[in-house]
């Protein structure tokens, strides 16, 4: 997008880039910014460069995009300078405050549909005739609506809307995450990311296949993106466990099976730990050691299953030139910039501040080799790179609020655990499979991050209703949000990885389906067995710790379906009477 764009356009997305780099530098490290400009510069900013980047194709459209950017400045400007005065008010806006909400919800649908798409857009507008038409509806969905001018105020003012929960995670986690992301690969990490289970694992049974699954779950954890993934690492391992063997199709479904990992994975998670972290009051910290054990099961399993699948099939690869140890020797520093985060927030400082000084610590090893250098050309390109990643997710953030403000308005928030408590019958396993079922529909529209927050705040009260912990329904509604990127018939990861491997996209899609099993798996765990998020005695963790070693190990020899041809030979070999 942004190679598209011509030079005074440039210059002001490479300024707006460096800007959002050094205030929310300065905001986490240095002094706390009121949450009007915490959470009113992001979105400005962000909505400003997706009018900029995401162009009108029509070129005779492109003077609406720079009246679009205006009205985004006026409108969000708005909201930061009236912020105390309108708070003051609230319930007695005068036309001209409903006038400028009306506006901004208005804006943030239209950067969502540019980024996102439709099917985002819809769900928006959807919501959105519902907090008007609400009186309209059956009685178990039922509310006293209102006017469309109330609704978009409710939706832009208050703290549960465009401003809210969403717009608060990206400006205080995210953003600083995804930079760190593009620091760490500007530094040239992510070639040891590859490099180092490559000679580890590469020459082994299945040895490509096992090295997407060690990359992508490393480099997934700091990209938090399970699209993204197969894009950049798969690029190179994609092709790599053809050659050794792997059907087309089989290639092109590990590496989204084995992306997904990064999405559990510590120390980042995507944004989906940050968002657990808001909702739940918990530390970070406490998010990353809860999830720490399940995404190495997930890791694991993916795994085993890759392992026998090349065992059917004798498939090697190549051993590599150095071996794992003289690579770690040296090339270590790389992992240093995540020892740093993950060391300082289980130390108990703030992610935000975490954040910054993985990026410092990122800039500093990029002077290890002359070719990663990031002097002053460097910071501004990361930034740049950083920023134009953070699109895709910010993007939501209008509609978002959209969707939680109108759901907190109608009081649906309220009523949706005792109408899914109801449909399920009051079964753990048909609430699970509710959600599943929910999240599934919900993310081929919406980004998973977005689908694990809008279920959430509906859905985690049911589950804590029938007797699962806090923080185990988040991670099972966290867990199921990412069947969309993996589960036909939308499943986008899966497609990103058919094309990279030139394979019928859907036979791609289902092999990624099957390789990420776990990811159904992991939800029952969450919810029938409590020391598996931490929750009960040391030696209770222990040993359920234990037997889910062993019981992924059996399950995803099970789905190999190895056994399945021994069987089938004594079946053939059986004397017929």
């Amino acid at each position: 997008m942004y190679d598209k764009l011509n030079k005074v356009e440039k210059i002001i997305f490479d300024v707006l880039a460096v800007s959002l780099v050094l205030f929310y530098s300065y905001s986490a490290v240095l002094r706390p910014a009121a949450t009007q400009y915490h959470r009113g510069i992001y979105v400005i900013i962000t909505y400003v460069l997706v009018f900029l980047t995401y162009k009108s194709k029509p070129m005779l459209l492109r003077a609406v995009d720079y009246i679009l950017i205006l009205l985004s400045i006026f409108t969000v400007g708005y909201w930061i300078l009236n912020f105390q005065v309108i708070n003051y008010r609230t319930g007695a806006e005068t036309p001209f405050d409903m006038a400028v909400a009306v506006v901004g919800v208005l804006i943030g649908i239209e950067v969502a549909r540019r980024v996102v798409g439709v099917v985002f857009v819809i769900l928006g507008t959807v919501l959105l005739l519902y907090g008007v038409y609400g009186n309209y509806m059956p009685d178990l969905f039922a509310h006293a609506g209102d006017t469309f001018p109330a609704v978009c105020t409710s939706i832009f003012y208050k703290s549960d809307g465009v401003f809210g929960i969403m717009a608060n995670v990206l400006a205080t986690y995210v953003i600083l995450f995804v930079l760190f992301g593009a620091f760490l690969n500007r530094s040239g990490a992510q070639r040891f990311f590859i490099d180092f289970p490559l000679a580890a694992v590469g020459h082994r049974i299945g040895g490509p296949a096992k090295v997407s699954v060690i990359a992508s779950a490393l480099i997934g954890s700091i990209s938090g993106s399970a699209i993204a993934n197969p894009v950049s690492t798969g690029t190179f391992t994609i092709p790599m466990m053809k050659k050794a063997g792997f059907r087309p199709h089989i290639a092109g479904g590990i590496e989204p099976a084995a992306s997904i990992a990064g999405m559990f994975m510590p120390p980042i998670m995507g944004a989906g730990g940050f968002i657990m972290a808001e909702l739940t009051g918990m530390p970070y910290s406490h998010i990353m050691l809860v999830a720490i054990f399940p995404a190495i099961m997930y890791v694991f399993s993916v795994f085993v299953m890759v392992h026998y699948e090349a065992k059917k099939h004798n498939i090697r690869g190549e051993k590599s030139e150095h071996s794992a140890m003289s690579i770690l020797k040296t090339e270590w520093y790389y992992t240093l910039p995540l020892i740093v985060i993950t060391v300082l927030m289980l130390m108990g400082y703030s992610p935000g501040y975490s954040a910054i000084i993985g990026i410092v610590s990122c800039i500093v090893i990029s002077w290890f080799h002359k070719e990663t250098r990031i002097d002053l050309k460097g910071f501004v390109e990361a930034s740049r790179g950083g920023t134009e990643n953070s699109l895709k997710i910010g993007a939501t953030v209008g509609v978002i609020g959209i969707i939680i403000g109108v759901l907190t308005y109608s009081g649906l928030v309220l009523t949706f655990a005792d109408i899914v408590i109801e449909l399920a019958g009051g079964s753990l396993v048909m609430t699970i499979f509710l959600i599943a079922l929910a999240s599934l529909v919900l993310g081929m529209g919406v980004p998973v991050t977005a689908a694990y927050l809008i279920t959430a705040v509906v859905a985690v009260p049911a589950l804590i209703h029938l007797g699962v912990n806090e923080i185990a329904a988040h991670m099972i509604v966290y867990w199921l949000s990412q069947d969309s990127n993996i589960t036909p018939p939308v499943c986008i990861a899966a497609f990103a990885g058919a094309t990279i491997a030139k394979a019928n996209m859907w036979r791609t899609a289902f092999a990624a389906f099957k390789f990420a099993k776990f990811l159904y798996l992991g939800p029952f765990l969450f919810g029938y067995v409590p020391a598996f998020s931490l929750n009960g005695s040391a030696m209770d963790i222990v040993k359920a710790f234990i037997l889910i070693i062993i019981g992924t190990w059996a399950y995803s020899y099970f789905l190999s379906f190895i056994w399945f041809r021994p069987l089938m030979g004594i079946f053939k070999k059986a004397p017929v009477n």
